[in-house]
């Protein structure tokens, strides 16, 4: 649908309409209730006809205490100002709403309301006037922050690059009105800030770990305001470096509400080689990513992935579609070809589900992110290319009572050819779906609490090579998945640009607390901010968080949810820690190397079988290196940092691992012992 100027809004009539009056009002036969409640239902109606991309829809929701109804319909132009469609969706007390058609039409001044009559096809009909409130659809309020240093770009010249459809519009576009052509009332929060930060020189690249921490101080302070907020942090680098250019934190602060962060200096800010306009193309990819990652704070999915999770109406993937939610690099043509037909917009599918979908799958924090956006039957093919084994590095698929569950993935090419692959396929929830059924319930989706934009980044896997990966199924954005005791069967699939390759069923067995001592610590241990705790590693944000693992490792040391807690109250004394105060500046705790040692030896340095059991061999020795380089480089002891790679080296070795990665743990273990010379 083409873009339709809205600058005289006074003949505008798309928008948000609320009730006026109407005829029968529900009355006993339809909602078998008394007037007095009848008359207490609130209805509102969204007209999408006119004004920025029009869809030809119109949705509606009617609200009383103890009823909700929502309806989605498509429509054909009768005329000037009337209209007809089908009622194509409906949510809520759906058996209280028999209607399938709507006929829509403007009534002349002076009254100007709106006329809706619903019917069912027979002779059973409503009829609702409305009268126009506003020309948008929901309200958002967005707050801009950044890193001391850090310019954001909320806004780009749009003929600044040469490549661009010739149609589009020469203007200077802002990330809010992006938004408002979308159907939002934008607003900005007055709270809006460069944040300093307290020591120069220091280490500026935020891990998850900092990053959630800024995030639920922030919206601490905010919790007052309505939910449909989102806060858009821009800074440097992440940990990992300039791979990654954004990311989107599903889950942030005591209300739930969402943000996002974007890294000015990664790959977004590197022009490719040749680039006729560098300081242009810079400014566009900054100012995309930055509308991308806010995308998904509206629950939006990717371009590709509209035909997974589950349904609100059917839709289909938009592979090559030219919207904010698709990656340049990934349509036919590539970067070059997507802009060259881009218009700074979301697609018509993104614009009905923003616009039309019920409140609570778009609000910020509602439903779970990638929730009912549509389905389609898995791509699975009769010879898949690659093998996907779920497994566990243990003796046994039981869990200890409060053991967070980890599992290893181990992706094989079954072909006789090399196979390009993306080099994070196994931990990039963007392209994965985990499910998780516990014995006698219904089955889950787990939901990671972040998710990044990164550079496409390949490799070649060889014919019958594999690549592994860690899996942390215990927690996601919905709290605690693996809790329970009980059996519980976990499944995998990766979603590839051709196929889909679907994991074996693995069944796990949770097991009941051991004494009292358990039953009692887990009132605490299974609560939302320790499953975000042990998810990013840690928190120097949430005190009475590192508590609760503290009790954990000094009254249960004997257990396996013991060396989970003291990796958390560990890592973040591994490396200064940026922490955003109450001042509102962003404060460097130094690393306490020492402290972190002692925190860790009990597990990981003199009960190393265990760590490597119940973390699994990936995760042992990701923490076992940063363990390591931490000694070596911050506290000046690479003697100390090579025996904590030797005893790596002695427990994988024991537990069979490949044997190329112990030479690469011995290769290590010889390079800080050279340092020491």
């Amino acid at each position: 649908m083409a873009f339709v100027s809205c600058s005289e809004e006074a003949h505008r009539i798309s928008g948000l309409w609320e009730l006026d009056h109407a005829e029968d009002l529900f009355k006993d036969k339809l909602l078998n209730r008394t007037p007095a409640a009848a008359e207490a239902v609130q209805e509102t109606l969204r007209l999408d006809v006119d004004g920025p991309y029009p869809l030809m829809a119109a949705s509606g929701a009617w609200k009383q205490p103890e009823l909700y109804i929502h309806w989605t319909a498509k429509l054909a132009a009768l005329g000037p100002s009337a209209w007809e469609g089908h009622i194509i969706f409906k949510d809520g007390n759906t058996s209280q709403f028999p209607y399938t058609f709507v006929n829509i039409a403007l009534e002349e001044a002076p009254s100007n309301l709106l006329k809706v009559i619903f019917s069912d096809g027979s002779s059973f009909t409503h009829t609702s006037y409305y009268r126009w409130t506003s020309p948008y659809f929901h309200p958002v309020q967005f707050e801009f922050d950044s890193e001391d240093g850090i310019t954001p770009v909320l806004a780009i010249d749009t003929h600044a690059h040469p490549n661009h459809p010739a149609t589009l519009p020469s203007e200077q576009l802002s990330i809010e009105n992006v938004f408002r052509r979308a159907g939002f009332d934008v607003s900005l929060s007055a709270g809006a800030s460069s944040i300093p930060i307290s020591e120069a020189g220091l280490d500026v690249r935020w891990s998850d770990a900092e990053m959630h921490d800024a995030m639920q101080r922030h919206w601490s302070q905010f919790a007052n305001e309505p939910k449909w907020a989102l806060w858009v942090f821009f800074s440097s680098l992440y940990e990992e470096g300039a791979s990654v250019g954004g990311i989107m934190f599903d889950s942030i602060g005591p209300q739930h509400r969402q943000g996002t962060a974007i890294f000015n200096r990664s790959f977004i800010s590197v022009p490719p080689e040749g680039e006729s306009r560098p300081e242009a193309w810079t400014e566009r990819m900054k100012f995309w990513t930055a509308c991308h990652e806010m995308g998904h704070g509206f629950n939006l999915a990717h371009s590709w992935q509209k035909a997974l999770g589950e349904p609100w109406i059917p839709l289909r993937n938009e592979a090559e579609a030219r919207s904010f939610m698709n990656y340049p690099y990934s349509v036919r043509g590539g970067e070059t070809a997507f802009f060259a037909n881009f218009e700074y917009r979301f697609s018509d599918n993104e614009l009905l589900f923003m616009r039309h979908a019920p409140e609570r799958f778009v609000q910020m924090g509602n439903a779970e992110w990638f929730d009912h956006h549509g389905f389609e039957q898995h791509r699975l093919l009769a010879k898949p290319s690659f093998e996907l084994l779920l497994r566990a590095n243990r003796e046994t698929l039981r869990f200890e009572f409060m053991e967070p569950v980890v599992l290893e993935l181990k992706l094989t090419n079954w072909t006789s050819e090399p196979q390009i692959i993306d080099r994070r396929i196994l931990s990039d929830p963007d392209h994965m779906t985990i499910i998780v059924k516990k014995l006698g319930k219904t089955a889950r989706k787990v939901s990671p609490f972040v998710h990044y934009f990164r550079k496409r980044e390949h490799e070649v896997l060889a014919a019958g090579q594999a690549v592994y990966n860690s899996l942390f199924i215990a927690v996601g954005k919905n709290g605690w998945e693996v809790a329970e005791p009980g059996d519980y069967t976990v499944q995998v699939a990766l979603h590839f640009k051709h196929e889909d390759v679907v994991s074996n069923p693995l069944t796990i067995r949770v097991e009941p607390p051991m004494d009292r001592m358990e039953e009692f610590l887990a009132q605490d241990f299974f609560t939302e901010a320790t499953a975000k705790t042990l998810y990013f590693d840690g928190t120097k944000y949430a005190e009475s968080t590192n508590g609760v693992l503290e009790a954990i490792a000094e009254r249960l040391p004997h257990r396996k949810a013991a060396v989970h807690a003291q990796v958390a109250l560990a890592m973040p004394m591994t490396k200064p820690y940026k922490l955003l105060g109450q001042d509102g500046r962003i404060h460097i705790i130094p690393p306490a190397v020492e402290e972190a040692r002692k925190t860790l030896a009990p597990s990981l340095l003199e009960n190393g079988h265990l760590a490597a059991a119940t973390l699994g061999h990936i995760d042992y020795r990701h923490y076992m290196d940063r363990l390591s380089e931490s000694v070596a480089t911050r506290a000046g002891n690479p003697e100390a940092a090579a025996d904590i790679q030797s005893k790596l080296l002695q427990t994988l070795t024991d537990r069979q691992v490949r044997q190329d990665v112990l030479a690469s743990i011995k290769e290590k273990e010889e390079d800080y012992r050279s340092m020491r010379a």
